[in-house]
């Protein structure tokens, strides 16, 4: 009896897979990920289409460009498609407390508007909705015709300011949750609540702005100072064909809430930082006095201002006239 021994060489063939980020999240590429395959996300807008004004478009279609995309995107040609970063479970979720009392203040907005559009209607404009015991004083509330209100209609403010209430107070805790856990975290650690800290000393920067920054953007790790600004979106895109040179203002392929967060910053940085390098800069540079010449410096105040504060995070490099608070 005669026994062979037979070795195949199996040569294993590399899987990737790749789908367009949409809003059912990374959740996928994190569990292909944690299956041993090589998973990624592709951005939909850096995917190149046809310019043609009615263009064939269809699912197959979809797929087939997508996959010559992500086929070049792997043999390491430029200009094929871009990928998005996959966060983290824990990631993605210290970015949810900031994402919700956004999305809460805009509902906190909305509702005061619509209560003082209902009282506009009856020549009542001196009611004030901060004050705690507003629902009592709807009682005592009279039209400009000297009569109160209608049933229906206080009844309805009743209700509006109900949900007021309720959106004020989860306001509030998330805020006390999230100095909770800062005040919590240890003080010597690094990470993003560390960040946080070092951010929240400069003065003109609150907790709210601070936190916004690092766990959208200042805690991942982004290459050189143009990586910054591009994730931002805070740079520019430029028209050049021929002897023709324009540029189409801000690109806007980054992350929306960095930006219009750091150019509001922008402005309350001229504020409280008036003797900075970079207000000075500014100041220089919007001397005359034209509004549509403050308007385009101040995006570049932001950009400028951004990349300051990530090599702040990062390096220690504290700008130039800038008052810090002592930790």
């Amino acid at each position: 009896m005669a026994s062979f021994a037979v070795s195949n060489t199996i040569r294993r063939r590399r899987i990737a897979v790749a789908y367009e980020a949409a809003g059912d999240g990374f959740w996928l590429a994190r569990w292909l990920r944690a299956h041993g395959l090589e998973a990624y996300a592709i951005h939909p807008s850096s995917v190149p289409v046809s310019r043609e004004h009615r263009r064939a478009k269809t699912d197959r279609l979809d797929t087939e460009l997508l996959m010559r995309a992500f086929l070049g995107w792997l043999r390491g040609e430029k200009r094929h498609c871009s990928m998005a970063a996959i966060p983290t479970l824990e990631e993605e979720d210290a970015r949810r407390p900031n994402r919700e009392r956004g999305t809460l203040v805009g509902e906190q907005t909305r509702l005061i508007n619509r209560v003082k559009a209902i009282l506009a209607r009856f020549g009542v404009r001196s009611f004030r909705l901060s004050l705690r015991q507003a629902a009592d004083r709807l009682e005592s509330i009279r039209t400009a015709e000297g009569t109160p209100l209608p049933d229906n209609i206080r009844a309805e403010l009743y209700r509006f300011l109900e949900r007021l209430n309720l959106v004020r107070a989860q306001i509030r805790a998330i805020e006390q949750e999230r100095l909770r856990r800062l005040a919590a975290a240890p003080a010597a650690a690094k990470g993003p609540h560390a960040m946080v800290r070092l951010l929240a000393r400069i003065v003109g920067i609150g907790v709210e702005t601070a936190d916004m920054l690092v766990h959208e953007m200042l805690s991942r790790k982004l290459r050189d100072r143009r990586a910054v600004a591009r994730y931002a979106g805070l740079t520019g895109s430029p028209d050049e064909s021929g002897k023709r040179r324009r540029e189409k203002g801000l690109a806007r392929a980054g992350n929306a809430r960095v930006r219009r967060g750091m150019i509001q910053l922008a402005w309350r940085f001229l504020l409280f930082q008036k003797d900075s390098d970079l207000a000075r800069w500014f100041q220089a540079r919007t001397s005359d006095g034209r509004k549509t010449t403050r308007k385009t410096m101040i995006v570049a105040l932001a950009r400028k201002l951004l990349i300051a504060l990530w090599r702040f995070v990062t390096a220690g490099e504290v700008p130039q006239g800038v008052i810090v608070r002592a930790a």
